[in-house]
């Protein structure tokens, strides 16, 4: 089985600005009714993903960081660091029963691998 993109996310200084201007641009609409103020983006295409804007630490630069889907997040995280990946956030459980860890690929590219909650 492949590994589908199923989320994108827009890390950025200002998210408030890059949300007013993908929802005047793209007819997204913005959900940041959530604790951590994340800026869900519903591209409301009915195809393709949806994704989020999150801010950025001081010192980065704004980018797109791309979540890919797997069966065995720990099992990719090993697979990707033996392909040259580095880790940045080790695998972990997220409250809704995800698990996810946030790698940067050989030329320095965040990504994130994330499974669906197990039942």
């Amino acid at each position: 089985m492949g590994a589908p993109v199923t989320h994108f996310q827009i890390v950025t200084k200002d998210p408030e600005k890059l949300a007013a201007f993908y929802t005047q641009l793209c007819g997204w609409t913005v959900n940041a009714d959530n604790p951590l103020r994340y800026r869900e983006l519903a591209t409301n295409a009915g195809r393709g993903i949806d994704g989020g804007i999150w801010p950025a630490p001081p010192e980065a630069q704004g980018f797109v960081q791309l979540h890919f889907e797997v069966e065995d997040v720990a099992q990719k995280v090993t697979e990707a660091t033996q392909l040259g990946a580095g880790v940045l956030v080790p695998p972990q459980t997220l409250p809704n029963g995800e698990q996810m860890a946030v790698l940067r690929d050989p030329d320095g590219i965040p990504f994130v691998l994330r499974s669906r909650p197990r039942a």
